[in-house]
């Protein structure tokens, strides 16, 4: 089948650049699995937080906000509710707290005190400094995921599930992806396959760009005995020792752990999930006793830790929309518009040097 453009990868990056890019081109995604966000996109603390991910994904991020504030294009639901973000720093953790201080947006500093009204749970040690942005929400994935996919849908796009690219070859200017659903090809093929992205280009024949997936642990714990956390901000530990997030009525928990690793579907390793509750029993008075539902995910980053998105200046045709480890949710709006604006030849929203920073041109140009 001859399309305009293949888009490989069915989580919310590959998704969503697929319903910008339907608006004016006629698209194919393809995903291995027999849904779409089946890895990274459905494993996520979902949150967007204006200040995670340094200065070139903190201007995405921005970029991205208008459309979580008004997503009318794709639910007449919100996408966001309230919840923050505190910060908190052990003696241990001072510098870590002020290097992100340095550069945060519209966050305010809080007392100890102050902090442990908000999370009771916490021993005075753990807060002595803390922050909090206030501005920080809750996003409903599935909604923003489902949404974006009906939207493709409704512009004349095409997802193929059950769908793994068995063979990608460029020949007469067409890339040419082989599957068990058929042959697929267009002059424009996104990569946006996730832990798995390096390996597509390389099928491809395409040089990898250092991309590594990082498992992280994340498991669901039971509030504290007659205590209602719904009201609780998200706290995280400056150092990313742990975090916690009000969720249902419970507490969804990880200990931050990054393990590098290959791409796989990933889960939870029982060790490192016990040192992590470790580092979380010297910081609360909540003790833990059951661990009611634990898992795992992949989050990939690519050498710099800056998203990779922009078409490889040795492959032509070849477009990158990856590498948005921790933040490809909240990153996904404006970077899906970026990815359309790129291949569909329009001028990008985002600044000039945000999408230079962003381009795949600083590790193969």
């Amino acid at each position: 089948m001859r399309r305009d453009v293949i888009v490989i990868g069915g989580g919310i990056a590959g998704i969503s650049a697929a319903a910008r890019l339907a608006a004016g081109a006629s698209v194919t995604l393809l995903e291995t699995e027999s849904r779409i966000g089946s890895h990274s996109s459905g494993r996520s603390a979902a949150i967007f937080v204006q200040n995670y991910g340094g200065a070139t994904v903190t201007e995405v991020n921005a970029a991205a906000r208008a459309f979580f504030d008004d997503p009318a294009e794709i639910t007449d639901l919100p996408l966001l509710a309230p919840r923050g973000e505190m910060l908190v720093a052990r003696a241990e953790d001072l510098a870590a707290m002020e290097d992100y201080l340095r550069h945060a947006r519209e966050v305010e500093e809080l007392t100890t005190e102050q902090a442990l009204a908000l999370c009771p749970i916490l021993r005075p040690k753990a807060a002595q400094r803390a922050s909090i942005e206030r501005g920080a929400q809750t996003i409903d994935c599935d909604l923003l995921l489902h949404g974006f996919a009906k939207l493709l849908r409704r512009l004349g796009g095409q997802i193929e599930t059950d769908a793994p690219a068995q063979a990608i070859a460029h020949e007469n200017g067409l890339w040419r992806v082989t599957t068990p659903k058929g042959e697929f090809s267009a002059p424009v093929l996104v990569n946006a396959a996730g832990a798995w992205a390096d390996p597509v280009a390389e099928m491809a024949g395409v040089a990898a760009l250092g991309l590594t997936p990082y498992r992280r642990n994340a498991a669901i714990l039971p509030a504290p005995s007659g205590t209602v956390v719904d009201d609780w901000p998200m706290v995280v530990n400056a150092a990313e020792r742990w975090y916690l997030k009000p969720e249902a009525g419970k507490l969804m928990f990880s200990p931050c752990d990054a393990i590098a690793t290959t791409p796989h579907d990933a889960w939870s390793d029982d060790m490192e999930l016990a040192e992590g509750l470790d580092r979380f029993d010297r910081d609360v008075t909540y003790a833990v006793t059951r661990v009611e539902r634990y898992w795992a995910g992949l989050r990939t980053f690519a050498p710099d830790l800056v998203p990779v998105v922009g078409f490889d200046r040795q492959a032509r045709g070849f477009f990158w929309l990856a590498g948005q480890g921790g933040i490809g949710i909240q990153t996904a709006p404006a970077l899906a518009a970026l990815t359309a604006a790129l291949i569909l030849g329009h001028a990008p929203a985002l600044p000039e040097a945000t999408v230079r920073a962003l381009s795949p041109g600083r590790f193969n140009g």
